[in-house]
């Protein structure tokens, strides 16, 4: 995917928003009403673990990462839509050196 490390963090985020309420149909939410920092399970967005598992193959579809199955990594990517978006640009970044 040349040219996608240029995107910004804050771009980025932005589409990441656009995707969970795509991916997980959330008809209530609309992408402005996510912020970037709260949580995206339990008392934040209130996100399940089925959600979780819906939100990882709309990742692995869309950039073609896969998050794995460490439950710890995975808690910690899934935390926040800046957390995931922090994951997505250094996996995509660690793609492109070792495809160098």
């Amino acid at each position: 995917m040349p040219g996608r490390l240029t995107v910004k963090a804050e771009d980025l985020e932005a589409e990441l928003k656009v995707l969970i309420v795509e991916a997980l149909m959330l008809k209530d939410t609309t992408p402005e009403q996510i912020s970037s920092t709260a949580p995206l399970f339990a008392e934040g967005l209130g996100l399940d673990s089925i959600d979780a598992l819906e939100l990882g193959i709309a990742v692995e579809g869309r950039w073609g990462l896969k998050i794995g199955t460490d439950e710890a990594l995975a808690r910690e990517v899934f935390r926040s839509v800046q957390t995931l978006g922090a994951f997505i640009l250094k996996e995509l970044a660690r793609a492109e050196q070792t495809s160098k």
